[in-house]
């Protein structure tokens, strides 16, 4: 990575108080009275729209993100943008079908949720499913990308950047669960917003403006949708193939969905993910375009990665710089936060007090999720320094391919089960138990280029194939071996737990705006 700037005294000041301010709110919170039923994973079902809209976005941008879409910024432009404004109609089929049916069943996992569709046995398949899944994408893989990041700009060995992370992030678990969490990213997301703007508008006139940007930035780095031939994102693979993992991250991703499950009301639920949808918006002017000022700026990097915090260390003052620090920390904090919630809760509800102790107290059961997450933050550690240990691959252009080779299974069952009353238990199980080691089998072939790199389609047009397959496959087994379910009315769309309650006039208008908003950017930047 690119050489920076040593942080300053004044820097390291800025990140004490930051850390500071975090740790004496997180203990603010968790001094409050609670109420007798709290619930400690879902912040005691009282959480408004714009704690929920900050959490999910501040669980979605972490350090590693703000990295990657400066470094794709920097190399490709706004193709990147994709992944920010394509989540806007996920974060609409999540407000309007899936969290009226999760809010209504009063739900805590998502796990619960397939356990009441079909059987225990899907619940627990699901459920193990979700623990993998944090700890190696959620945890180990942010823990790695933002510890090194720290461990480069402060000179701190990399093991000793991995155990602070980890450990501000648990202290914020343990302290007050999902409530202190989505408290505390309200400052932090604010916090982000604030010195993420600062940067594009110093980087914005440093590169001489807009007519700069104009004459120096290749005119394809302002298009959204690249033609077929494009070897990064032709058109066709965003457009398919970020559905199946827009429908998984967004709608079925405990860590995401986690703070809806938490909403004081359905409303404030669709609220919060519209707000979340205004928040995604933000992403290409805050985190992507940095990346192409960077490019203006200091063409000729060595490594694109280093794009943004090139930026930061050549452009902003001591004392900003370590403020800015502080903002990465907060969103990987943020991400740490609640992925460990959500480990402890899947574990205790999913599996523990399902197998071994079903008479469980609350007390016995809070207590057991904070011993979950403390264990959680040990193992992500550990699965951190593991990836540092592997050479010549590249974690940040990996990523999103191996989230798509995850999504496939749990978005079929997911939609498939909500959107089709027949679908059975024993097609569910079938598709995340054989889907799952398909998905898995196909992903190892892909990377390892297993037969020939020129064998493989694009890898988001190949989850897509992936995930059509095994739809074909749910219906099949579903239709050759047709089951009784009691819950299936009231588990799918248009079923009794939607016609309870009907999604407020307010909601719908401001859905109505946001999807406006992002039809005239797709048709202003193609």
């Amino acid at each position: 990575m690119d050489t920076y700037k040593p942080l300053t005294a004044l820097d390291f000041a800025v990140m004490i108080v930051y850390v500071i301010s975090i740790i004496v709110m997180g203990m603010w919170l968790s001094a409050r009275k609670r109420k007798q039923d709290e619930n400690l994973f879902l912040a005691e079902r009282s959480l408004g729209w714009a704690s929920i809209g900050f959490n999910m976005w501040g669980t979605n941008v972490g350090p590693s993100m703000l990295i990657a879409s400066a470094s794709i910024g920097y190399t490709t432009g706004i193709v990147a943008g994709n992944f920010s404004w394509f989540a806007i109609p996920f974060l609409l089929l999540l407000a309007m079908v899936f969290a009226p049916l999760y809010l209504k069943t009063s739900i805590t996992t998502l796990p619960e949720f397939v356990g009441r569709r079909f059987n225990q046995t899907s619940r627990e398949i699901l459920a193990w499913y979700s623990l993998v899944t944090i700890l190696v994408s959620w945890l180990g893989l942010n823990l790695y990308v933002s510890a090194l990041l720290l461990s480069q700009i402060t000179a701190w060995p990399l093991w000793a950047s991995c155990l602070a992370l980890a450990g501000l992030s648990v202290f914020l678990t343990v302290a007050g669960g999902l409530k202190t969490v989505a408290h505390t990213n309200v400052f932090q997301m604010l916090l982000i917003i604030l010195t993420a703007s600062v940067l594009t508008g110093v980087a914005f006139f440093k590169a001489g403006g807009l007519p700069a940007l104009i004459q120096k930035v290749p005119a394809d780095y302002w298009t959204l949708l690249k033609p077929t031939g494009d070897p990064t994102f032709p058109w066709y693979a965003i457009v398919f193939g970020y559905p199946v993992g827009g429908v998984w991250f967004w709608c079925t991703d405990q860590s995401m969905v986690q703070s809806v499950l938490g909403a004081r009301n359905q409303r404030q639920g669709q609220l919060g993910a519209n707000f979340t949808g205004w928040l995604k918006l933000l992403d290409v002017p805050l985190f992507i375009l940095p990346g192409v000022l960077c490019f203006v700026i200091f063409p000729g990097l060595k490594n694109p990665d280093g794009a943004y915090m090139t930026l930061v260390s050549q452009l902003l003052p001591a004392g900003m710089t370590g403020l800015v620090v502080s903002v990465l920390v907060a969103g990987l904090v943020s991400t740490l936060a609640s992925a460990l919630n959500s480990l402890g809760a899947i574990f205790t509800l999913d599996l523990y007090v399902k197998h071994f102790e079903p008479g469980a107290q609350r007390d016995r059961i809070v207590w057991l999720g904070r011993v979950v997450a403390l264990v959680g933050a040990v193992l992500a550690v550990l699965i951190a320094l593991g990836i540092s240990a592997i050479k010549g691959m590249d974690l940040f252009s990996k990523l999103q391919a191996i989230l798509g080779f995850l999504a496939p299974p749990m978005t079929t069952v997911f939609l498939v089960g909500v959107l089709w009353r027949r679908a059975t238990a024993t097609a569910a199980n079938v598709v995340m138990t054989f889907g799952s080691l398909a998905c898995i089998t196909v992903g190892v072939c892909y990377m390892a280029e297993f037969p020939s790199k020129a064998f493989w389609p694009h890898f988001m047009f190949l989850s897509f194939l992936l995930c059509l397959a095994l739809c074909l496959l749910m219906v099949a087994v579903s239709l050759a071996r047709p089951e009784k379910g009691d819950n299936a009315n009231a588990l799918t769309l248009g079923g009794s737990a939607l016609d309870r309650e009907r999604t407020a006039a307010s909601v719908k208008w401001f859905w109505a705006l946001l999807v406006l908003v992002t039809i005239g950017l797709y048709i202003f930047f193609n």
